[in-house]
C-alpha cells in the first residue's frame, strides 16, 4: 500500500523533501531559544551584564527570525506537496477507472468511486501534509527537548521521561479504541453518496410519486449512521486534551516544587528552571501533536486502503503482445460460447451459443426480460470476455484485436442512452472528433434526429444539459444513434435503442440503415416484433440459450416462443401508434 501511494508523489518529491528539512530547522531554532533565555536570566539579569543581555537577545531575535522563515517555507512546500499528491491520486484513479472493463466496474459502486475520488483523497491529503510537517516536527522536537533538558538536570528531566511514557501509553490506548470506529465510518460515506446520487438523478420520479419524505428519511438514516460513528470515535479521542493538560500541569507543579529546593541549595539556577519549564511544555505538546497525528493517520488508513483498491485494480481485458489493428469485415461468429459475469460462478448467463452472422446482414434479437440479449452483444465489442468458447469478428477472435480498434469498428448504442453536457454538435462528435458539420447533419438525417434539431432555436448549437435532461427520451435515443453512425463502424448494435420513438420513426430509421449503410452489419435488440420482422434473420433468446434463428416467416412457422409474442403484439391492430404521423419531438414513444 505504501509503495502504491508513494508512487503518486511523482514531481513533488522535492517539495516532500524540503518540507521536513525546514521543519527540522524550525525545531532546532526553537530548542536553542530556551537556553539563550536562561542565559539572559542567569548571566545577564542576575549579574547585571547589559552587554550580555544585548548580545544574547540579538541572537534570540536572529534565531526566531530563522525559525519563522523555516516555518513559513515548511508550510509552503508542505501545502504544495500534499495538494499535488492529492491531485496525482485523483488523476491516477480516474485514469485507471477509464481502463476498467464492465466486470471491473461491477466491483465498485458509482457512489463508492465518487467517495474515493473526493472524501478519501481529501483525508489522505490532510494526513500527508501532517506527516511531512507535524510528524517530523513533533518527534524531533520531543527528542531534542528531552536531550537539552537532560543536559540541564537529569533528576528533573526524569519526571518528563516518566510522564511521557505514561501519557504515550494512555494515548496509544485511546487511538487504538478510536481506530475501529474510523474504519467503519468511511464506507458509510458510500451509502450517503449513493442516496444523494440516486435522488438527484431520479428527482423527476421522486416528485411524480410524491416520495420526497421517503427520500429525506433515507438520506437522514445514512447521515445519522455517519454521525453516530464519528460521535463514538470523537468521544474517545476527546480524552486526549484533558489527559494532556493533567499531565502538563502535574509535571509543572512537581518540577517547580523540586526545583525550588534545588535553587535554594544552589543545585539549580533560576534561568535553568525557566528553560526546563519551556522544554517541559515542548515535550508534552509534541506528544499531544503526535497523538493527533496518530488519530489522523488512523482515519486515513481506511481511506488509503480504499484508494489503493482502485489504483491496484487491473482490467481483466487487455491487449495481447501483438494485437491486430485491422478488422476485415463485419462478420460475427459465436462458437460454443458460455458466459458468466463472475469467473467462479456456476450459473452461466449464456449457454452453448453458436451463431454465424454474415457481414452486412441485419440481425434482430428478441427475448424476454433476463434472456441475456444485452450480455450477448456485449461480447462482440469485448466489453466482457467469454467464459468458454470464442467470439470472432471479421474471421478473427476478438481477443486478438487491439481493444480501441475493435471498439471503433463495433459501434454500440446502449440500452441506457447518455448524453453529456455540451452542444448537440459536441455530443455527436463523440463518435468522430474530426467529423464535419455536414457529416454530423447526415448522421442525424439517418437517425431521424434532424427533424427536431432544425426546430430548435440554436439548432446544432443547442446546449444539452448533463444527462440530456432537456430533451425527451426519443430525442436522446436518436442523437445517440447518430453519434454511433459517425464512427462509420463495420458493426452497429442497437440495444433496444428505439423503444422511446414511435413505430413510424422506427421504420424510417431502419429504412435509412438499409439504404445508406448496407455494408454495415446491424444488430437490433427490440421488444417490438415490428422493429425486427424485416431483418434478414432474427435470433430468439430464451434463458440464455438460442431458441430460434431464422427469418420472420420461418420463426412464425417453427418457433412457438416467437409466434406467441408476434400474435400477442399484433392482436387488436398492432402497436397503438403504427398509423400515426411521427411525433416531431419524439415524445410519442414516451407516453
Amino acid at each position: 500500500m505504501l509503495m502504491t501511494l508513494a508512487a503518486q508523489v511523482k514531481e513533488f518529491k522535492k517539495d516532500s523533501f524540503l518540507t521536513p528539512f525546514f521543519m527540522i530547522l524550525e525545531v532546532i531554532m526553537e530548542m536553542i531559544i530556551p537556553l539563550l533565555m536562561g542565559s539572559i536570566i542567569d548571566d545577564g539579569v542576575e549579574k547585571g551584564d547589559i552587554r550580555h543581555i544585548y548580545i544574547v537577545g540579538a541572537t534570540m531575535v536572529v534565531m526566531a527570525g530563522i525559525g519563522l522563515f523555516a516555518g513559513i517555507m515548511g508550510g509552503k512546500y508542505g501545502a504544495r506537496a500534499s495538494t499535488g499528491f492529492a491531485r496525482n491520486l485523483r488523476e491516477s484513479m480516474f485514469k485507471n477507472i477509464q481502463t476498467f472493463s464492465f466486470a471491473n466496474i461491477d466491483k465498485f459502486s458509482t457512489a463508492g468511486l465518487v467517495t474515493r475520488l473526493t472524501t478519501d483523497v481529501t483525508n489522505i491529503q490532510m494526513a500527508y501534509q501532517m506527516l511531512l510537517r507535524m510528524c517530523v516536527r513533533a518527534p524531533i522536537s520531543l527528542i531534542v527537548a528531552m536531550v537539552m533538558a537532560f543536559t540541564i538536570s537529569v533528576r528533573l528531566t526524569s519526571i518528563y521521561l516518566i510522564a511521557v511514557i505514561l501519557l504515550g501509553s494512555a494515548l496509544a490506548v485511546i487511538v487504538w479504541r478510536a481506530m475501529k470506529y474510523f474504519n467503519e465510518a468511511f464506507p458509510k460515506y458510500d451509502d450517503l453518496n449513493a442516496s444523494v446520487q440516486e435522488n438527484v438523478s431520479a428527482i423527476r420520479v421522486v416528485k411524480a410519486y410524491v416520495r420526497e419524505d421517503y427520500e429525506i428519511s433515507k438520506f437522514k438514516r445514512a447521515s445519522e449512521n455517519i454521525y453516530k460513528i464519528f460521535v463514538k470515535a470523537e468521544g474517545i479521542t476527546t480524552f486526549n486534551a484533558p489527559l494532556m493538560m493533567f499531565t502538563v500541569y502535574s509535571c509543572i507543579m512537581l518540577i517547580s516544587w523540586i526545583a525550588a529546593k534545588m535553587i535554594v541549595s544552589n543545585e539549580l539556577r533560576t534561568g535553568q528552571l525557566m528553560s526546563l519549564l519551556t522544554y517541559c511544555m515542548n515535550i508534552l505538546m509534541s506528544l499531544m501533536i503526535l497523538s493527533m497525528i496518530f488519530v489522523m493517520i488512523t482515519m486515513s488508513l481506511a481511506s488509503a486502503k480504499r484508494i489503493c483498491e482502485v489504483l491496484n485494480e487491473k482490467s481483466d481485458l487487455n491487449n495481447n503482445d501483438n494485437p491486430d489493428y485491422n478488422v476485415d469485415d463485419g462478420s460475427i461468429v459465436f462458437e460454443n460460447v458460455d458466459f458468466a459475469y463472475k469467473n467462479d460462478s456456476k450459473e452461466m448467463v449464456l449457454k452453448d451459443i453458436n451463431l454465424n452472422i454474415r457481414s452486412g446482414e441485419t440481425i434482430g434479437i428478441i427475448g424476454g426480460t433476463g434472456s441475456a440479449k444485452t450480455s450477448l452483444v456485449n461480447l462482440i465489442s469485448r466489453l466482457y470476455d467469454v467464459t468458454d468458447g470464442s467470439v470472432k469478428v471479421g474471421g478473427k477472435d476478438v481477443r486478438v484485436y487491439d481493444l480501441d480498434t475493435l471498439r471503433n469498428e463495433v459501434s454500440v448504442v446502449l440500452q441506457k442512452n447518455m448524453l453529456f453536457s455540451g452542444t448537440i454538435l459536441e455530443n455527436l462528435r463523440w463518435g468522430d472528433k474530426e467529423a464535419t458539420f455536414d457529416d454530423c447533419k447526415h448522421a442525424c438525417q439517418l437517425a431521424c434526429a434532424d427533424e427536431f434539431i432544425e426546430k430548435m432555436p440554436d439548432k446544432y448549437d443547442t446546449y444539452i444539459e448533463q444527462g440530456g435532461t432537456n430533451v425527451s427520451g426519443g430525442q436522446r435515443q436518436r442523437l445517440c444513434i447518430a453519434r454511433a453512425l459517425l464512427k462509420k463502424p463495420k458493426i452497429l448494435i442497437l440495444d433496444d435503442s428505439t423503444s422511446a420513438v414511435d413505430t413510424a420513426t422506427d421504420a424510417k430509421i431502419r429504412r435509412a440503415f438499409k439504404e445508406e449503410i448496407a455494408n454495415t452489419t446491424k444488430i437490433i435488440i427490440a421488444q417490438r416484433i415490428s422493429s425486427v420482422q424485416d431483418a434478414d434473420r432474427i435470433i430468439v433468446l430464451d434463458n440464455g440459450r438460442v431458441a430460434g434463428f431464422g427469418t420472420h416467416d420461418e420463426l412464425c412457422e417453427t418457433n412457438e416462443i416467437y409466434r406467441e409474442v408476434y400474435e400477442s403484439q399484433t392482436q387488436g391492430g398492432g402497436d397503438f401508434d403504427e398509423n400515426k404521423d411521427p411525433d416531431s419531438d419524439g415524445r410519442a414513444g414516451e407516453q
